[in-house]
Formats: C-alpha cells, sequence, structure tokens
C-alpha cells in the first residue's frame, strides 16, 4: 500500500508544479482561461500539501508493513526452537 501512496504523492506533485507553472506563463493571463494566476497557485500549494500529507502516510504505511514483518520473523524463529 505504501508504494500506491508513493506513487500517488508524486503525480499530485507532478500536477503542483504544472498548476503553479501555469500561473507564471501567459495562459493564466488571457481572457476567457479557467481562472487567474492566484487560483492557480492557491490549487498548486493546496496540491502540494495533500501531497506531503500523502507522502507521509506512505511513509507510516512502510514503517508499519516493515514492522509486522520483522515481527512475524521475530514470531517464526521462536517457534522453531
Amino acid at each position: 500500500m505504501g508504494r500506491n501512496l508513493f506513487i500517488l504523492a508524486a503525480t499530485l506533485l507532478v500536477l503542483a508544479l504544472v498548476s503553479c507553472g501555469l500561473s507564471y506563463s501567459n495562459i493564466a493571463q488571457q481572457p476567457g482561461s479557467p481562472g487567474d494566476q492566484s487560483l492557480w497557485r492557491t490549487m498548486g500549494l493546496g496540491m502540494f500539501v495533500i501531497a506531503l500529507l500523502v507522502t507521509l502516510g506512505g511513509i507510516f504505511s512502510s514503517l508499519f508493513e516493515q514492522a509486522e514483518r520483522r515481527a512475524a520473523e521475530q514470531r517464526r524463529r521462536n517457534r522453531s526452537r
């Protein structure tokens, strides 16, 4: 599950970078474009924060999976003795 969270975080990070990049380009300043510069920057910042939270969840998930594997190995070793 941790790997899936890392992939989601990377996708959100790329989208956040694209959103921030669009705020500095001429696309966001053209009439009829979707939103204005501050909207693109806010969306980029929001996606970046969500990406950080998802990454933290992925790290915790990986740590707990590793702890469960080690505990299972320890139990298996104790049974064989």
